[in-house]
């Protein structure tokens, strides 16, 4: 729901050393599926219902629901947009910042997130590489999100890290789970992602110790 996302977006800004009074933009494309006739009620109603059709979840599309192709089209029309946004800001700024200096957004990844080797040396600021133009949280739901993240492997034929094993492609992030990617751009091809982390949840540990003293 657009209420458990503001909360989360909410919840991450008031943490944030680098954005904190970013203003929140709200766009109807990430929203969670539509189950239809099974919207609201128990996981087990659905699988149900699937079994009745002789289908499995999540292929099954419950009447009145969306199906996921349907969905992965919502993700690329949304995807395909912040690219151009992306791309319309970052020639404004080189227009009147001509070789400002990057965000230090850049150097902060590689202490935060297990960054492997050749990813590590897209966003050090000392290795030569473009700098990072823009950095843009993303805060959607589980499936939504991977359904996302499966355009971007079977269209894009984004990049993986070595020790992402093929069945985390397909599963659903936990809750505030974290992925993370570092899309590049070159002129009259297509953005290539490269992906960093996926559904990480390593910053849940803290919390669940919290809650267990």
């Amino acid at each position: 729901s657009r209420t458990k996302n503001s909360t989360t977006m909410h919840g991450i800004l008031k943490h944030n050393l680098f954005c904190k009074h970013m203003t929140v933009q709200y766009d109807s494309r990430l929203r969670e599926r539509k189950y239809g006739a099974a919207e609201g009620k128990p996981l087990s109603d659905l699988r149900n219902m699937a079994k009745e059709a002789g289908e499995e979840c999540p292929f099954f599309t419950p009447p009145g629901g969306e199906t996921l192709d349907q969905v992965e089209m919502r993700g690329k029309q949304f995807f395909e947009f912040l690219c151009q946004l992306i791309l319309k800001e970052a020639d404004q700024k080189q227009q009147f910042s001509p070789g400002a200096p990057s965000n230090n957004l850049e150097t902060s990844l590689a202490e935060i997130f297990p960054l492997e080797t050749n990813y590590s040396s897209e966003v050090n600021s000392d290795s030569g590489a473009p700098g990072l133009v823009a950095s843009v949280s993303v805060v959607s739901h589980g499936a939504y999100m991977r359904s996302l993240f499966g355009y971007f492997l079977t269209d894009l034929k984004f990049s993986l890290p070595a020790s992402l094993r093929k069945f985390e492609l397909s599963s659903v992030s936990p809750n505030t789970g974290i992925s993370l990617f570092i899309i590049s751009f070159e002129k009259g091809k297509e953005p290539i992602p490269k992906c960093v982390c996926m559904n990480l949840q390593d910053h849940l540990n803290e919390v669940t110790k919290t809650l267990s003293v």
